[in-house]
């Protein structure tokens, strides 16, 4: 099960990166058209509700892998000096508590999509409706509760316990 999520996750932060890069180049896009307002182009229409559309998907779709990767900022000033056994105690004791915090979070996003989708909210430029967004963040987070519990599972089993230093243990 841990290995079909990890699969799952990596495929889910490479659609991410994607359109992160698919931002990166419409952003440069509309700077030029920007720039060149004086050769008759013009800045991309609703760039900035595009940004922060996608900027909230690709979140989503890369918290997944991150967490599987230890990629979580964390502060190991005590950590590392703390003994194999209770470095494992503290990494699976933040695992089962960041799979309590996600399952808050799809919760909440579960009602933000209902709201959105309910209102028919659309943005203010390109008229696209709020909730696309929505949920295609509640795809990536159901996706999250899955991975971030086969993770807290495996490692309860005994799995590599892997905190933001990346440093595992066996």
């Amino acid at each position: 099960m841990y290995r079909f999520f990890e699969r799952l996750a990596a495929w889910l932060a490479i659609a991410g990166g994607l359109i992160l890069c698919a931002i990166a180049l419409m952003t440069v896009a509309s700077v030029t058209g920007r720039a060149l307002v004086w050769a008759g182009l013009g800045p991309i229409p609703g760039d900035f509700e595009l940004v922060e559309m996608g900027v909230a998907v690709v979140v989503f779709f890369f918290l997944p892998w991150c967490h599987l990767r230890g990629g979580h900022a964390a502060v190991d000033l005590l950590y590392t000096r703390l003994p194999i056994t209770v470095q494992r105690r503290l990494a699976l004791a933040s695992d089962w508590l960041m799979l309590a915090v996600w399952l808050l979070l799809t919760w909440r996003l579960w009602h933000g999509l209902a709201d959105k989708l309910g209102d028919r909210e659309t943005t203010f430029i390109l008229q696209l409706p709020v909730w696309w967004a929505y949920a295609l963040c509640f795809a990536a987070a159901v996706l999250g509760c899955f991975v971030y519990l086969a993770k807290a599972i495996h490692e309860s089993r005994g799995g590599v316990a892997v905190m933001a230093t990346g440093a595992g243990h066996a």
